[in-house]
């Protein structure tokens, strides 16, 4: 059960906690779209994860169980866009353990970026979902937390 968890603002100490995450996050996606999307090495995450959280660049909620844990997390940052009236926040990556889905642990993740959006003065959240059926069950989760799909498809370009 969840209730016997704490959420934690990370710090870039936290950082050896919540990359491996990111790596369970990614094969996980990779798995269920069977293509090698992501190139994942741990060492580069967490350093890369302690800088964006040293430099600000980054917003990192973590759950851990009371033994320390980790169950899950999510990451967000800061975006500006004339389309939005101002600034936002956007979900670059949530998730929670599949030993700890179906309790709760995904919404209270997700508050606790809507209160940093709010203490921040966002205007919304926004998060993207691949347009998927392996992904209904997170668009569900998604639009049942309130938020509602608004067209378009996210595209990468290679610089």
């Amino acid at each position: 059960m969840t209730a016997n968890c704490s959420i934690h603002g990370a710090t870039p100490h936290d950082a050896p906690l919540i990359a491996p995450l990111v790596g369970e996050l990614l094969q996980e996606i990779m798995a269920a779209i069977g293509i090698p999307a992501f190139n994942f090495e741990l060492a580069d995450t967490t350093a890369r994860l302690e800088e964006f959280l040293a430099q600000g660049k980054y917003f990192v909620f973590f759950a851990q169980t009371a033994d320390g844990n980790p169950m899950g997390f999510i990451a967000l940052y800061e975006s500006h866009a004339l389309y939005a009236e101002g600034s936002f926040g956007t979900i670059a990556e949530l998730f929670v353990r599949p030993g700890f889905r179906s309790q709760t642990l995904g919404r209270r993740l997700l508050g606790q970026a809507r209160e940093l959006g709010r203490a921040r003065g966002w205007k919304r959240l926004e998060v993207t979902t691949p347009p998927l059926p392996q992904f209904d069950k997170t668009l569900a989760f998604y639009e049942n937390q309130g938020f509602a799909i608004t067209g378009g498809r996210k595209l990468k370009g290679v610089l």
